[in-house]
């Protein structure tokens, strides 16, 4: 307890609790008098012992009697049943919240009357729609298999899809979509309805069944082959700017390659240069679309241009220059399957030591492994040759050949491109000037263009009939 001093304030500034007789305003009356006279609140802290404290004691005695003689007494609750009976327990349980876990059947509930009559068998739905996606290397009829088509049935539908085309031509990812009609009983497989699918961005199948058999169709769509030409300054990063031009990464590593059989991508092909691209590019009137490969690769440098054109000669495909003529170029083979022990260049002798200059390529490989040319060519030299032992060298022309022991001409055989060359002719060169004349008429971002123009029309169509 505070001391009386603490709450009797003199001239210190701030608030101050003052007693009783200092708080009252003066009044000439005895009442007010005599509480003035009387201290009501007693410091039991200060005058322990005398009359003063003496009667602040007893007033806190009797204060703190008087609360516990009014206090409210405590008394049990009476004792709630344990066992309620059906109709209690359902009528609690209609008015408690339940967690989902245990249910959640809040609020009240109907029961059945009579006239309900329990289901001996719970009907089945009319028809099950779904759709089911071909996965690579998974086969037509396993799909449908899966989706819960009999076997003879889907041994069937594939047989009639394949009618209309080679099944294996479908791609992996097609999805298809599978209604299952009514069956007669749950032993059974549900028979199929319709069957329909995406065969090709030109070709729609569909198998719908009509009088109890399935009868399959062919829907063409209709597709515009307009090629996409892309054209830009190649800049600091020919790769760079075809991206930023639209050109998807796979036509422009292709280009690159095509480009690459006649110049050098980093000397040749200056930052002024402009390349000129075209790809092939397939729209269908539902909108899809489909990029192939690249058509027509050039560099223009100045007054210099390099054109190629891609064009398949004997089942081959390769890229020729304007002219008519083409080249392909690529590695030699390795000789035998092995790991390459010693590579071409300077080594230490595993005989003599010290650095000498190893001028071949020594591959590890198992005794009796046959050994075949690293590219065709004739037979110039067969038999023992010094320390060679067996040897054998093969000319593969233009100046260049191999030896399967230690060379004659010291050249690492890694480094060495063979390059064969063919000229058009005839009706086929003038086949082929057609076909690069038509392509260098396409208007570059006409295919996209013609895109765009299509898809504003549908939907000033569609706009058109959604406000009439």
């Amino acid at each position: 307890m505070f001391q009386r001093s603490h709450f009797q304030g003199g001239d210190g500034g701030g608030a101050a609790t003052l007693p009783l007789d200092r708080s009252l305003p003066p009044d000439d009356g005895k009442f007010d008098k005599l509480l003035r006279e009387i201290d009501l609140v007693v410091d039991l802290g200060a005058q322990i012992g005398s009359r003063t404290w003496w009667r602040g004691a007893l007033t806190c005695t009797a204060l703190c009697a008087s609360m516990l003689f009014l206090a409210p007494g405590v008394q049990a609750l009476p004792e709630i049943p344990s066992a309620m009976d059906a109709e209690q327990w359902d009528e609690a349980r209609a008015q408690a919240i339940t967690p989902l876990a245990y249910g959640a059947d809040t609020g009240r509930r109907m029961a059945a009357t009579g006239a309900v009559e329990p289901l001996a068998d719970t009907p089945e739905r009319p028809k099950v729609e779904l759709t089911a996606t071909l996965g690579r290397g998974d086969g037509f009829a396993r799909v449908l298999e899966r989706a819960g088509v009999a076997r003879d049935q889907a041994r069937e539908i594939e047989t009639m899809v394949a009618a209309l085309i080679p099944v294996e031509d479908i791609e992996a990812g097609t999805p298809m979509k599978i209604v299952l009609g009514r069956r007669p009983n749950r032993t059974v497989p549900r028979p199929v309805d319709e069957v329909s699918f995406r065969a090709r961005l030109d070709l729609r199948i569909e198998l719908a069944r009509a009088d109890g058999r399935l009868m399959a169709d062919a829907v063409a769509i209709a597709v515009d082959d307009t090629p996409l030409r892309i054209r830009g300054r190649v800049g600091s990063s020919l790769y760079r700017s075809a991206r930023a031009a639209g050109a998807p990464p796979s036509a422009i590593q292709d280009f690159l390659r095509a480009v690459g059989t006649q110049l050098s991508i980093e000397r040749d092909i200056p930052a002024s240069a402009t390349f000129d691209m075209i790809i092939e590019h397939r729209r269908a009137e539902t909108g899809e679309t489909e990029l192939g490969q690249v058509l027509y690769a050039g560099i223009e440098r100045g007054d210099r241009k390099t054109q190629l054109l891609r064009w398949t000669v004997g089942g081959n495909s390769q890229w020729f220059e304007a002219s008519g003529v083409g080249r392909s170029t690529g590695e030699m083979l390795m000789p035998v399957s092995g790991r390459i022990s010693s590579g071409f260049g300077s080594r230490r002798h595993p005989i003599l030591g010290g650095s000498r200059m190893h001028t071949g390529i020594d591959i590890a490989a198992g005794y009796g492994t046959p050994i075949r040319a690293a590219a065709t060519g004739t037979v110039n030299y067969s038999g023992r040759n010094g320390g060679y032992g067996n040897y054998v060298r093969i000319n593969h022309g233009g100046g260049t050949q191999t030896a399967y022991a230690h060379m004659g001409r010291k050249v690492d055989p890694r480094s060495v491109r063979f390059i064969e060359q063919a000229q058009l002719t005839g009706a086929e060169l003038a086949r082929f000037r057609s076909t690069l004349v038509s392509l260098l008429n396409v208007e570059p971002g006409a295919a996209l263009r013609r895109e765009r123009t299509e898809r504003a029309s549908a939907d000033r169509r569609t706009g058109g009939a959604s406000r009439s």
